[in-house]
């Protein structure tokens, strides 16, 4: 029993905060508030979110840079915590951002378990060991005029601003896809179909155009949610008043930040309203709903037009990705488009749960970050990678069978609405009724009843003819 004690002991070392002392493993990185974090909290055993916590990493870099250049950090100081940022950058030490997303208000735990790491890497750097404040403090010198309430609304905007363009880009792929198959069909004429019923004749090219035009539409109301998105409230600290940072803090962090990045970034009109609000995320979950919902109705539409292959619509053939069941040979499924309204269904739950935290402000600040920090991250990885699967692998392979939608067309009984200008809407619907009770075609109808010539009947209820604007 003893020598387990000691060989315990041996694995762990002393970590203290303002609540008293914890021994933590002897291999992490991080100190005795992330273990209080990983005592309280152990509810999903999902963590950060990988671009959350580069976000957050490079904030500390620019706020180590800034308070450098301020003369309020020693220049090794902060080379070394920036070191240690680069590091898990590249990749090193992921394995050290340990806390649950359901955790305590603000992203307190998440911002410390970063100021943590980074302090105890960075003591390694300067040749002393893990948790020697003395060297690197997590709070006085990692994070050095930044709060939690400032650092993580910042940090959710960098990483929204980092995953977001490719949503757009996908979004943007497929409707381009679906551009170029509209001009490859768009001499196949097809029956329209207005709630599932027969409607007059449309081109498919000028079907599968809409759909283009409108993730289109979609890709741009995302790209307009990220100006307001670039806007930080960094620099505001505890409340928003800035209370600790230097009057240059501000500045000189967010210019850091932009060069880092990549991305101008400029400093939010008001300090407070950056910090209260979680609207510019409300924002972009909205307009990532707004193109889930035109997904799923696209991806509805291809599974309804491919449904088949001998007892369905059947004017799509979509390409085969694999079996489609563990018990019918030869079953092929609509497997990509199935795939796209699952993550389109969860984008949409996702975006209530945003909207909902949201909500949860309460005068200076809103304690929900971690959730909606979690989620808008989320949506924006399994939604810009659904679409460009699905374009890979489903919406380039499609070909349509072009006489099958032909057979629709000249038989819908909708063809009858081109006589309504001749025979008077009550005329025309007598003329369906009665395609419908004999089973014989609208035009043989009208020339037997002596209504119009075969010629003008022909002109009249040409499939192709009524998919072009026009009368008579």
């Amino acid at each position: 029993m003893a020598t387990g004690g000691k060989t315990s002991r041996a694995r762990t070392r002393v970590e203290r905060d303002t609540m008293g002392e914890l021994r933590v493993p002897a291999s992490a990185l991080w100190g005795a508030q992330t273990a209080r974090a990983l005592r309280n909290f152990p509810i999903s055993g999902l963590t950060a979110h990988p671009a959350f916590v580069d976000a957050t990493l490079r904030i500390k870099i620019a706020a180590a840079r800034a308070n450098a250049r301020l003369g309020l950090l020693p220049r090794t100081t902060a080379r070394a915590i920036e070191a240690a940022a680069r590091e898990v950058l590249g990749g090193r030490w992921r394995e050290q951002f340990v806390v649950d997303v359901y955790q305590a208000g603000a992203g307190t735990s998440h911002h410390m378990n970063v100021n943590e790491v980074l302090a105890g890497r960075a003591a390694e750097l300067l040749g002393g060991r893990r948790g020697d404040r003395a060297l690197v403090d997590p709070n006085d010198h990692v994070n050095m005029a930044q709060s939690t309430n400032d650092v993580v609304p910042t940090a959710m905007r960098l990483a929204a601003l980092e995953l977001a363009p490719a949503v757009i880009e996908a979004l943007g792929g497929l409707g381009a896809t679906f551009e170029r198959k509209a001009r490859a069909w768009d001499g196949i004429v097809k029956s329209g179909r207005t709630h599932l019923m027969d409607a007059t004749p449309i081109r498919l090219g000028q079907e599968v155009e809409g759909w283009a035009a409108t993730l289109g539409a979609a890709a741009g109301r995302v790209r307009d949610t990220l100006p307001e998105l670039s806007l930080l409230g960094i620099g505001g600290t505890a409340v928003g008043t800035g209370v600790n940072a230097h009057q240059r803090y501000r500045k000189l962090v967010i210019d850091e930040l932009t060069r880092l990045t990549g991305v101008p970034l400029s400093p939010a009109r008001s300090l407070t309203g950056a910090m209260q609000s979680l609207g510019p995320f409300v924002a972009l979950s909205g307009a990532l709903r707004g193109a889930a919902v035109e997904l799923l109705r696209i991806g509805g539409d291809v599974r309804l037009l491919g449904s088949g292959p001998a007892t369905g619509l059947g004017e799509l053939r979509l390409p085969p990705v694999q079996p489609g069941s563990s018990i019918m040979p030869g079953k092929v499924n609509p497997s990509m488009a199935e795939m796209l309204a699952m993550v389109c269904y969860q984008v949409i739950g996702l975006d209530g749960a945003i909207a909902a935290a949201a909500t949860g402000g309460q005068l200076e600040l809103n304690v929900m970050m971690p959730l909606v920090a979690f989620d808008l991250c989320h949506q924006l990885q399994i939604l810009a990678a659904a679409v460009a699967a699905f374009d890979r692998r489903c919406a380039r392979g499609l070909t349509a069978d072009a006489a099958r939608a032909r057979f629709y067309a000249e038989r819908t009984v909708s063809l009858a609405t081109a006589l309504a200008p001749k025979l008077g809407y009550a005329g025309a619907a007598e003329i369906v009724k009665a395609s419908l009770a004999t089973g014989r075609s609208v035009q043989a109808l009208v020339v037997e009843r002596g209504l119009l010539t075969n010629r003008e009947a022909g002109r009249l209820l040409d499939p192709e003819r009524q998919t072009r604007p026009g009368r008579g």
